[in-house]
């Protein structure tokens, strides 16, 4: 069999994941109700147990890690503050600019390795309080760091970040999205990794492998005035329980799994670390793999992807000069195969 005929070998994102049968079977028979009144049990349910995960008092279930984001920030500031955060966060390169939309936010970015800042940037980046300035008023990290190829926070580094920050009198968010890939990996538990935050997410339609939602978690308070943006931002639901009752099943069954991903993407570097296509492959240490393109070759990283597309293996080309790979529980050894050969294909035929 060819290349070109293999079933599909996509990399592009763990959002790219369907439902396992298990996981729509877990739906059947499921106890719902209208999640705006808080009557729907399963809903409620995964909603104390996140909050349990990340040692918070309340948790609020929403149709996306976005929305979680984008919540938080509406509740933490007030048109005109200023956001502290690395400049490769998730809120500044993929949520279409609604910081500034939908709260009137500022953000200061930090350029710093792998999107892992220190304590002291914040304290850098602090504004007195000034009638001439933007009021600082929120930090937010992410974990794991996606375009810093799936890095983990070590977990000294992310306390002194948060402490720091509150000594300063600033809120401090996690946007959680992959932060159980960084939990699987290090046996370091959510609640140690938010510790000092004031609210952090857990996204499952990622590594996970739901198709819908994520849940935001934080103090009572903080989850009341949530509720307030979630209706504002239209995204209250009703009957939530079909949707979270797969999230319930992931949380049971998808967790431990997740170091299978991590071997995989070990497995991917460690063969692309000897390719001379790439003038680096950064250290992998969960579930992504980020590749940056040698500049000898005078290739964009669009036509490695085009090139991988035609036979049937997709990845995400990350500016011009880098491709980024992510296993995921619809990926498997064959998978790993087809992505490895295809680069290696595309490398003789340049």
């Amino acid at each position: 069999m060819s290349v070109s005929q293999t079933p599909l070998a996509d990399f592009y994102s763990d959002t790219q994941t369907l439902p396992t049968n298990d996981m729509l079977k877990s739906v059947i028979g499921v106890k719902t109700g209208d999640e705006r009144h808080g009557a729907c049990p399963t809903t409620n349910a995964l909603c104390e147990r996140v909050a349990d995960l990340f040692g918070m008092e309340s948790a609020v279930f929403l149709p996306s890690g976005s929305m979680c984001n984008q919540i938080a920030i509406a509740v933490h500031t007030q048109p005109g503050d200023e956001i502290i955060c690395s400049r490769e966060s998730h809120i500044v390169f993929a949520e279409a600019g609604g910081l500034a939309k939908l709260s009137g936010a500022m953000v200061s970015v930090i350029d710093c390795e792998r999107g892992l800042f220190e304590s002291s940037d914040v304290s850098r980046l602090y504004r007195r309080p000034s009638s001439f300035a933007p009021r600082t008023r929120l930090v937010v990290t992410e974990q794991t760091s996606n375009l810093g190829g799936g890095a983990i926070w070590p977990v000294e580094q992310l306390a002194d970040v948060a402490k720091t920050a509150q000594e300063l009198g600033l809120s401090v968010h996690m946007d959680g999205a992959r932060a159980l890939n960084a939990s699987v990996a290090t046996g370091i538990d959510l609640a140690t990794y938010a510790s000092d935050h004031d609210s952090a997410w857990l996204a499952f339609t990622k590594g996970l492998g739901c198709p819908v939602g994520a849940v935001l978690a934080g103090s009572r308070d903080f989850i009341e005035r949530a509720w307030h943006f979630k209706r504002m931002f239209g995204g209250a639901m009703r009957q939530t329980g079909v949707l979270t009752a797969m999230c319930l099943h992931a949380l049971d069954h998808h967790v431990e799994r997740l170091a299978e991903d991590h071997a995989r993407a070990k497995r991917i570097e460690t063969q692309l670390d000897g390719c001379e296509l790439f003038r680096q492959v950064y250290p992998v240490e969960t579930n992504i793999v980020l590749a940056e393109i040698d500049p000898r070759f005078e290739i964009a990283a669009s036509e490695l992807r085009t090139f991988l597309a035609s036979r049937n293996v997709q990845v995400m080309a990350v500016g011009t000069s880098k491709i980024r790979m992510i296993t995921h529980l619809d990926v498997d050894d064959l998978a790993v195969e087809s992505l490895i050969n295809g680069i290696e294909e595309f490398l003789t035929s340049i």
